[in-house]
C-alpha cells in the first residue's frame, strides 16, 4: 500500500520545487512514487494575487504529453492489426497528398520531415512561422478562442517545404501527431477521443484525463495559467489564460489530466500493462539524434546506466512533467503553471528544474 509523506520527509524534493517557484513559476505541484510509497509536495500560488498553494493533484493543460497518450493508442491499434507500423501513412489518408514514403513510425518518431505547422525553427537560426502560436504574442492572445480543424493544421503544414527527406533525419514536429489523429479517425470511424477512452482511460481508470478538442473550459480543481505580452503602447500586460480553445495546438497537446493520472498511466505503459512486450520495446528504441522513440524520450540518469522513460509538455501557462523507470516501478509526475510568453522565457528554468528532479529522484533516489 502506498502512502503519502509530507514535505518534512522528503525536504529535497520540497526544496527543488520551492526553488523552482524562486526561479518563476507560478506554482508547482509533484507527485513521487518509488518504493517507499507516494509523496505529494506543492509550492508557489494557485492564482496570482491569491495566498492558496496549487492543489497536489490539480487539472492542467499537459502539452505535448498529448503524443505519449496517442503513440499508445497508435500502437495499440497496431496490437489489434488496424495499423500498420510500417505502412505508408499515405494509405490511411488518401486524401491529403502526403508523400508515400512516411510511415506511421516516422510520424510516431518524428522523422517524417513535415513541416511544424506551429512553426520551425531552423539551425541557422531563423523561424519559418505557422498558425499563430504562443510564439505570435498578442495575435495568438486576441485568437486563443477560434477553432481549427485538423484538417487546416496538416493541409497549412503541407503546403510547406518539408525539412528533410522522410526518414532521413529527426525534427520535432507537431503535425505528425495531427496526422496521426486523423489516421485513427479515419481507420477506425470513430473519433481519437473515443479510441484513447477505448484503449486507455476507460481501461486505466483515468476519469480526470481528457481530450477537450474545442471546450475551453478545464474543470475544477486547477492552478491558472498565464501569458505575458506587449500591448500596443508598448506596455507588458500579464492574462489569464486558462481559459482558452486548444484546437490551436490540436493532438500536438491539447489533453488535460493531473499528477496522480499521469502516474497511473506512465506506470501502466512503462510496465507492459498497455503494450504487447515486442510494442512497447519498439516505442522505447530511442533516435540517435535526439533519444526520441515512438512517442516518448528515453534519457539517460548519468548513473550506473539507469535510464528514464519520459514526456514533458507546456501549454501555454500550464505544463506537466511525466517521468518512469523502465518497468514503471519510479515516476515523477507534476503539474505547473507559470506565465507564458512568445519569447519563451521561462525555458531555461523548465530546463534546470527537470534536471534537478531527475537527479534528485532518480540518480540519487537513495537520498532523503
Amino acid at each position: 500500500m502506498s502512502r503519502t509523506f509530507s514535505g518534512q520527509d522528503r525536504p529535497a524534493l520540497q526544496k527543488i520545487i520551492e526553488g523552482m517557484v524562486e526561479s518563476g513559476f507560478t506554482g508547482v505541484s509533484l507527485r513521487v512514487q518509488d518504493e517507499t510509497g507516494h509523496w505529494e509536495g506543492s509550492a508557489g500560488l494557485r492564482e496570482l494575487g491569491e495566498s492558496a498553494k496549487p492543489p497536489t493533484d490539480g487539472h492542467v493543460r499537459i502539452g505535448s504529453n498529448t503524443k505519449t497518450f496517442t503513440a499508445a493508442v497508435v500502437l495499440r491499434l497496431v496490437a489489434e492489426g488496424a495499423i500498420g507500423l510500417d505502412a505508408p501513412a499515405a494509405d490511411c489518408l488518401p486524401a491529403l497528398g502526403l508523400d508515400r514514403r512516411i510511415t506511421v513510425r516516422m510520424l510516431l518518431q518524428h522523422t517524417s520531415g513535415v513541416f511544424n505547422f506551429t512553426g520551425e525553427y531552423y539551425e541557422d537560426g531563423t523561424f519559418a512561422p505557422g498558425i499563430p502560436a504562443t510564439t505570435a504574442g498578442r495575435e495568438w492572445v486576441d485568437n486563443r478562442f477560434r477553432t481549427y480543424r485538423p484538417e487546416d493544421l496538416v493541409q497549412l503544414a503541407l503546403s510547406k517545404p518539408a525539412r528533410f527527406e522522410p526518414g532521413t533525419d529527426w525534427s520535432y514536429s507537431n503535425t505528425n501527431y495531427v496526422l496521426l489523429r486523423l489516421l485513427v479517425e479515419q481507420v477506425t470511424g470513430t473519433s481519437l477521443a473515443e479510441e484513447t477512452e477505448r484503449l486507455v482511460l476507460g481501461p486505466l481508470g483515468l476519469t480526470n484525463t481528457s481530450m477537450p478538442d474545442t471546450d475551453a473550459d478545464i474543470e475544477e480543481p486547477y492552478p491558472h495559467a498565464y501569458y505575458r505580452y506587449e500591448d500596443d503602447a508598448g506596455r507588458q500586460t500579464t492574462v489569464d489564460v486558462t481559459r482558452q480553445n486548444p484546437s490551436w495546438i490540436s493532438t500536438g497537446g491539447d489533453m488535460i489530466s493531473t499528477p496522480r493520472d499521469l502516474h497511473t498511466f506512465i506506470s501502466a505503459l512503462t510496465g507492459g500493462k498497455l503494450l504487447p512486450a515486442p510494442l512497447l520495446a519498439e516505442m522505447c528504441k530511442p533516435h540517435a539524434k535526439a533519444g526520441y522513440g515512438l512517442g516518448v524520450f528515453v534519457q539517460d540518469t548519468g548513473e550506473d546506466g539507469g535510464k528514464v522513460i519520459t514526456h514533458n509538455g507546456g501549454m501555454a501557462g500550464h505544463a506537466a512533467l511525466m517521468y518512469s523507470t523502465p518497468g514503471g516501478a519510479k515516476t515523477l509526475t507534476a503539474a505547473l503553471n507559470y506565465v507564458d510568453d512568445a519569447g519563451m522565457s521561462m525555458a531555461p528554468a523548465f530546463q534546470q528544474a527537470t534536471q534537478a528532479l531527475v537527479q534528485e529522484v532518480f540518480a540519487g533516489s537513495g537520498r532523503r
